[in-house]
């Protein structure tokens, strides 16, 4: 027993180191996508881990700072104007989650089609590339240029002229992205399997800190400069690191835009949560099964406290999650040591983070955006069809030219039109028969049949010819609509008999209270007497059918 639990411990160590290499160049590298302050990355991180991870109920699951959320997290910035405001925004988010645990809400992601999912994922994934192109290739905004203490990356980089771009362009930040995109590529590769166990991201990092410091010794004018360089704070103190924590503008909670982002943040945070924790629980070596509502409730009291002390806001991590039981972690105390080994490093080494240039953290998200918005993923959803297929790209189109919101939602109202119009093509199945002595109509109703299916049957049925004999069957179906079975009962009582129509209503369940006259042998066995099909088969309907069918189509 003993034995067993050291095994355990040692495995939960090494894999909190593993877990640890992987994140501090997201969690850097996150907050620089989303433009907040790099230690709020960290911060999330350590919270990520030790909070979350101590309160969740997933064993392998990591959760932190995410991609996914970086596109929500830039625009609100951008239009709240403040980071300390966002945070107001953060702790809404948190406050909403918290109350979907104890509600039990932790199906809420089943209500979204996959198609939106991958959608809002391949969209989030464009955008991140689009954003990171400009600190990739060392681009400074020209009239930053004179100050290039608060220089930063140009957000109307694809936009300038080609000449423009290339006169403010770094070719050691160029050359340390290109490096960095085919490392991680690499990576990727069978032939690199057996060093996979190291993280690609942490090779990327120390692969451009180190090109940098060479080139700062033998050739100081293609070097880096500061402002290409990540900028933590660095404390010569505890009380000063406690003072790098930032704290929310609380004037924010009365600016409706707070709460609205809020909103956003934890229904998209929460989705990808949900999904994170399910795909993790696949990977389980054990098969363990994590409770969704509990997973919930740790995200919202993480979220809460990252919104107070200055953090982005989190949610469970897929990357970070496999790395974790691909590297052997048996419990949560993995995750809990990746947020202290976080914790440790931001207070004790801030001064070696600050040589990792940002072009090493671009390259490590343009690979993440690229698996996101992977060319596969549109493949997939093309064979899924066009209901498929048009809300995905609707919604990834969306999520990059307007938002994430307005993105999830196009491609929402996109997917049930597509469910709505598929409802309303099939709500029967039609087979029609001409004989010497009239026509012999079959519809057999769908499984489902809604009140949108009410037109298309009483066109049918309005446009049935006189004198023909009718079968409405109910025998597949498990719903008929009240105003579907007024439609049906009226023209049985009503319009049937002023166009001498021969009807029948069979199968239907005795709760739709609608009347069966002559039964469907009956009909049938008037055709068998009036033509010349053989008697013998009258009693078998199924036959009797198909020779119908068969004679009509001759």
């Amino acid at each position: 027993m003993q034995n067993k639990f050291s095994t355990g411990l040692k495995s939960d160590f090494m894999s909190g180191v593993i877990v640890f290499l992987v994140a501090l160049p997201l969690c850097l590298g996150i907050a620089q996508a989303s433009h907040a302050p790099l230690f709020a990355g960290i911060v999330s991180g350590i919270i990520g881990g030790i909070v979350i991870g101590f309160l969740s109920g997933s064993q392998l699951s990591v959760s932190g700072p995410a991609a996914g959320l970086t596109a929500i997290v830039l625009t609100a910035i951008t239009k709240l104007g403040a980071f300390e405001i966002f945070l107001c925004s953060v702790i809404v988010a948190g406050a909403i989650q918290f109350i979907l645990g104890l509600i039990k809400a932790g199906s809420l992601a089943n209500f979204i089609p996959s198609s939106v999912i991958e959608g809002m994922l391949a969209g989030i994934g464009l955008t991140i590339i689009i954003k990171q192109l400009p600190e990739a290739a060392g681009y400074i905004k020209p009239h930053t240029l004179e100050n290039p203490g608060i220089a930063d990356a140009d957000d109307g980089f694809l936009m300038a002229s080609i000449k423009t771009i290339t006169q403010h362009l770094e070719p050691t930040a160029i050359v340390i992205s290109i490096l960095g995109i085919a490392i991680l590529a690499l990576w990727q590769t069978k032939a690199m399997k057996k060093l996979q166990m190291i993280p690609a991201g942490l090779i990327v990092v120390l692969m451009g800190t180190v090109i940098n410091e060479v080139l700062k010794l033998q050739s100081p004018e293609a070097s880096l400069e500061h402002h290409y360089l990540v900028n933590l704070p660095v404390a010569h103190s505890f009380n000063e690191f406690l003072g790098h924590f930032a704290l929310p503008d609380f004037k924010g909670f009365l600016n409706p835009a707070v709460w609205e982002t809020g909103v956003v943040l934890a229904i998209v945070a929460s989705i990808e949560t949900l999904l994170c924790i399910e795909a993790t629980d696949k990977l389980d070596p054990l098969k363990r099964t994590s409770s969704p509502n509990r997973e919930l409730f740790a995200q919202g009291i993480g979220n809460m406290l990252s919104g107070l002390i200055g953090g982005l806001p989190m949610t469970s991590v897929i990357v970070r999650s496999s790395a974790n039981v691909n590297a052997g972690a048996k419990s949560k105390l993995s995750a809990i040591l990746h947020g202290v080994f976080l914790l440790v490093c931001a207070a004790s080494i801030p001064f070696i983070l600050n040589l990792i240039p940002k072009a090493s953290l671009a390259a490590i998200l343009i690979f993440t955006g690229y698996k996101l918005c992977n060319p596969k993923v549109f493949k997939h959803m093309w064979k899924g069809g066009t209901t498929m297929f048009i809300p995905f790209v609707a919604t990834a189109v969306a999520v990059v030219s307007l938002d994430l919101l307005k993105g999830v939602g196009i491609g929402l109202v996109i997917s049930i039109i597509f469910i709505l119009r598929q409802n309303m093509r099939l709500p029967f199945y039609f087979q029609k028969s001409t004989f010497s002595n009239g026509e012999l109509i079959k519809i057999t109703l769908a499984q489902e049949v809604s009140f949108l299916n009410k037109a298309s049957i009483k066109e049918t049925l309005d446009n049935l010819p006189k004198n023909c004999s009718v079968i409405i069957d109910a025998s597949k179906t498990e719903y008929i609509d009240y105003d579907v079975l007024s439609t049906i009962r009226e023209f049985h009582d009503i319009k049937a008999k002023e166009k001498n129509i021969n009807i029948s209503l069979v199968n239907f369940r005795n709760i739709y209270n609608v009347p069966e006259t002559a039964s469907e042998s009956d009909i049938v066995q008037q055709f068998v007497l009036s033509n010349e099909i053989p008697k013998r088969v009258a009693g078998d309907h199924n036959k009797l059918l198909k020779m119908l069918k068969m004679a009509s189509a001759q």
